[in-house]
């Protein structure tokens, strides 16, 4: 009778531990907020695991309090809060608060990286430097996909420009120190302490609303503290080297410490593009585009005449004047399934290849089911 009564509260012990253990699971898939006031509803997060997560509170070999306090007093001077502004029924309003980091003074200018949903639909900004001095920003650029922004600032009163770190140098389990504005800048210029969990995250973004993931931000992992407002703040090392901009977190009730920092080796090239030119610069197509796994089967099958051996691709349900893919002859309805020989499942597929392996003017080789039938389109890229 002992035995039995043993077994099964040891039964109960291994279900609770299961429970927890779905929970969890559930927390990761869950939507998640990005830390500004704003919130980032509705979508699912992949996050790759090919890179080994830690999580641990041994220290990093060579971390002392001290070298922890210096790594801090030399990035912080360069952390700011930045005001996002907007016009509402009664008159300019504070929309949210966000941070930033200053990477780059020039002669009267300085340039300052933050996130674009800490400046989105912005009717004025506002940079509030480390010593509490206000000064007005210009945006330069904004991108959704990147979650990434650049303002120009009025340099007389900044002190301090931020060291950028390299992407190569940034280990799992070194120790991650964030900078920011939590809650507002009642409490800014703020510090936590924790480790680099886990490298190269891939996490969905839905940019149009549509609950559906539109792109694939790489990020940094971490366990240090990440909380709304310091969103467009500082990761940096012992060095107090930048080593990425602080974008978001998973917010559940069962999970703790997975928050996510844009790291510098993507928000580099962003940023530089953002800065000169307003805008990163992307082959383009011309058309609008929708997974074909969103698409009812018996449209797919009866009215477009897809094959049902064909399970992935893009739909294409509309085709912009003069655009790169009238001029190739892309018709609407047509489900695109491959770019140069590699398989496209997904508009992210798409999207990855046009971004990363093309530039303006390369030829495109596409693989396209009309009518049911395969064939091959050239199309040759333009920029947007």
């Amino acid at each position: 009778m002992f035995d039995d009564e043993k077994q099964k509260k040891h039964r109960k012990s291994q279900y609770k531990r299961s429970g927890l253990a779905f929970s969890v699971l559930g927390a990761i898939i869950a939507v998640f907020l990005v830390t500004t006031v704003f919130q980032w509803k509705g979508i699912s997060i992949h996050i790759n695991t090919d890179q080994p997560t830690a999580q641990a509170n041994e220290l990093e070999i060579g971390e002392t309090q001290e070298s922890v306090t210096q790594a801090i007093d030399e990035a912080s001077p360069a952390v700011v809060g930045i005001s996002n502004i907007q016009n509402g029924s009664q008159g300019a309003e504070k929309a949210g608060t966000g941070s930033g980091v200053i990477y780059k003074k020039d002669g009267d200018k300085a340039f300052v990286a933050t996130n674009h949903h800490v400046v989105e639909n912005a009717s004025e900004l506002e940079v509030i430097l480390s010593d509490g001095t206000k000064v007005n920003a210009e945006l330069k650029g904004s991108d959704p996909l990147t979650d990434l922004a650049v303002l120009q600032i009025d340099s007389e009163h900044v002190q301090k420009v931020a060291r950028l770190g390299e992407a190569k140098d940034v280990e799992v389990g070194q120790t991650a120190i964030a900078i920011g504005n939590p809650l507002g800048m009642e409490f800014a210029g703020s510090a936590t302490k924790g480790i680099v969990s886990g490298l190269k995250r891939d996490i969905p973004v839905d940019i149009n609303g549509d609950q559906q993931p539109d792109w694939q931000t790489e990020v940094i992992q971490t366990d240090a503290a990440i909380n709304p407002g310091n969103s467009g703040g500082a990761l940096i090392n012992l060095q107090g080297e930048v080593i990425g901009i602080n974008s978001m977190k998973i917010a559940k009730a069962e999970v703790e410490g997975i928050g996510f920092s844009i790291p510098m080796d993507v928000a580099k090239p962003v940023i530089e593009d953002l800065e000169s030119k307003g805008q990163v610069e992307r082959p383009y197509m011309g058309v609008s585009l929708q997974d074909v796994t969103q698409v009812p089967n018996q449209i797919l099958q009866d009215e477009l005449g897809l094959p049902e051996d064909v399970k992935g691709g893009v739909l294409v349900q509309g085709i912009e004047q003069g655009s790169p893919a009238q001029k190739a002859g892309i018709d609407r309805y047509d489900v695109i399934t491959e770019i140069d020989g590699e398989e496209i499942k997904s508009l992210i597929d798409l999207r990855k290849y046009l971004y990363n392996e093309m530039d303006d003017g390369d030829t495109a080789d596409l693989t396209v089911y009309r009518d049911g039938s395969p064939m091959n389109i050239k199309l040759t890229l333009t920029s947007q």
